[in-house]
């Protein structure tokens, strides 16, 4: 029995924020029920077509899930939605500004009628304030945080590869959920909930704020490079190969300019002496590094860094981690079904012990409004009037 067995999430969501904190419920157990538009769900399922004819970002976080195509906009529809919630524990949803209040169904209403229900709302930029009613997009969260400004090359700036607002929202409101299953058990109530795009990428924005608000200037884009430790980045090694090293205390320092670098004065050279000095001296401190480095292929220097006990790490490409000795080995991937075929997918990270995590099919649109109808005591000629209607 899985952590979340018996606990029903109603899921008003597209994109990737909800769907993340969703699948999350699901893989722990919880039953979770999507609600799509009728005929083409989840604008998400359209990203690409990159994987069995599918969307990569919709089988990547759509697992597990029950699909209930419905036009919630429409009475009947209205009705049926307002019957799923009324019989579920949660409700999560990322709908438009005000969409969820026109519904019927604010965190207000719905905890008005039920106390017990836990209602997570994931945000822009908050649900007041000066930009309430603006959209709000990945992208656009990743440049007001300023987190575009630190990433990239020294000559031009650069969105983070993944969508990292979106999965850090998702992540708040996974975690924010828990927590509100757990307070209702010792008092009963449930809970109003609320994470933003802007405000969870504002929490990962921590370190570089309080640099700037301390120091009185913003750290530099350093591309691969850390920009306030040194040496931290990627050099290249005598095959053409990159290895990157990552040197975190003084220790460490002192062990790589001994037993790597095989010149242990460097350790208390004035110009390296602490990491301060190192940001400073970086050019010089970096030639000396990338003439060792030259000295060996990339094994052989990882093997070397190994012994000194310096942290490094090979440059992959996404095709390199697909095969990545520790997935294989550790056995992370299991095979998962889709409505294109099956595909491979990586457990969660969290592990549970001997229990192995829910990884059930990816959903086709409205696989399971018939069922799901059937269950709120709808009959077949009910269901098929439905359907001839265009509400399911």
């Amino acid at each position: 029995m899985l952590p979340l067995t018996g606990i029903t999430v109603v899921a008003l969501e597209h994109a990737v924020a909800a769907p993340f904190a969703t699948r999350q419920l699901a893989d722990l157990g919880a039953r979770v029920i999507k609600i799509e538009r009728p005929g083409s769900g989840d604008f998400a399922r359209r990203y690409d077509e990159s994987i069995n004819g599918q969307s990569s970002y919709f089988v990547w976080l759509n697992r597990s899930k029950e699909s209930v195509t419905l036009d919630v906009k429409s009475p009947r529809g209205r009705e049926i939605l307002h019957e799923l919630v009324g019989r579920s524990d949660v409700l999560v949803q990322n709908l438009g500004p005000g969409a969820a209040d026109r519904l019927g169904l604010s965190a207000a209403a719905v905890r008005a009628r039920d106390p017990r229900k836990i209602v997570l709302g994931i945000t822009g930029w908050g649900s007041d304030g000066p930009w309430a009613g603006r959209k709000a997009y990945d992208l656009l969260a990743q440049c007001e945080a300023g987190l575009v400004s630190l990433t990239g090359s020294a000559d031009e700036p650069a969105r983070v590869g993944i969508s990292v607002a979106d999965i850090a929202a998702g992540m708040y409101g996974f975690s924010a959920v828990l927590a509100a299953l757990y307070q209702r058990r010792l008092t009963g109530e449930g809970a109003t909930l609320e994470v933003s795009l802007f405000e969870a990428l504002a929490e990962w924005m921590g370190q570089p704020a309080h640099y700037t608000a301390g120091s009185g200037r913003q750290q530099p884009r350093a591309g691969a490079r850390h920009a306030t430790i040194a040496p931290y980045g990627p050099f290249t090694a005598g095959d053409g190969r990159t290895v990157l090293i990552s040197i975190q205390n003084e220790t460490e320092w002192v062990r790589f300019c001994a037993e790597f670098l095989g010149a242990p004065e460097l350790a208390t050279d004035p110009r390296f002496a602490t990491n301060t000095l190192r940001v400073a001296n970086r050019d010089a401190l970096e030639a000396i590094v990338d003439a060792r480095f030259a000295a060996f292929g990339a094994a052989e220097a990882s093997a070397l860094l190994d012994r000194a006990g310096i942290a490094n790490a090979g440059v992959n490409t996404v095709g390199d981690f697909l095969d990545h000795p520790v997935l294989r080995e550790r056995k992370r991937w299991r095979d998962v079904d889709t409505p294109g075929g099956a595909i491979r997918a990586l457990l969660p990270p969290i592990s549970l012990g001997d229990e192995e995590p829910r990884m059930d099919p990816v959903p086709a649109v409205g696989e399971h409004t018939a069922a799901v109808l059937a269950e709120l005591g709808r009959s077949p000629g009910e269901i098929a009037d439905l359907a001839d209607k265009k509400i399911i």
